[in-house]
């Protein structure tokens, strides 16, 4: 199935190249693995260099490249994924993005706290949207 028929609702609400990006990685991910959890996380990786997941949508990173360890280490990686949270942000960064998500108590948060705050605010606004 094409991609652009299987977007997922977080991308419906995105930026049209951020939907292009995901669809032509998926298909070509289809192609090389066929149609599949593989395929759509070799989309999302691929979307996450250069997109990153605030609320229920994705918006446009600053710098380019890989967003957590996983998405550093690519398929064999040992790290974890961080759901589409730019891990590899400035905290300042990260700050503007807790309180453009209205998450309480950031200003006392280290920045892996800020992480986990803010893909737990992330699946509340895309459950939200559904």
């Amino acid at each position: 199935m094409p991609a652009s028929e299987e977007l997922p609702s977080t991308l419906a609400r995105s930026e049209k190249h951020a939907q292009a990006l995901w669809s032509k990685a998926h298909d070509s991910a289809v192609d090389s693995y066929g149609e599949g959890e593989r395929a759509h996380r070799t989309a999302f990786a691929a979307l996450k260099h250069e997109y990153e997941k605030v609320g229920d949508h994705w918006e446009r990173k600053d710098v380019s490249g890989p967003s957590d360890e996983k998405a550093a280490g690519g398929r064999s990686s040992s790290g974890s994924t961080q759901e589409g949270v730019d891990a590899n942000a400035s905290k300042a960064h990260l700050m503007e993005l807790a309180k453009r998500l209205d998450i309480s108590g950031r200003s006392r948060m280290k920045k892996d706290e800020l992480v986990e705050a803010i893909k737990k605010a992330n699946r509340r606004e895309t459950a939200r949207s559904r």
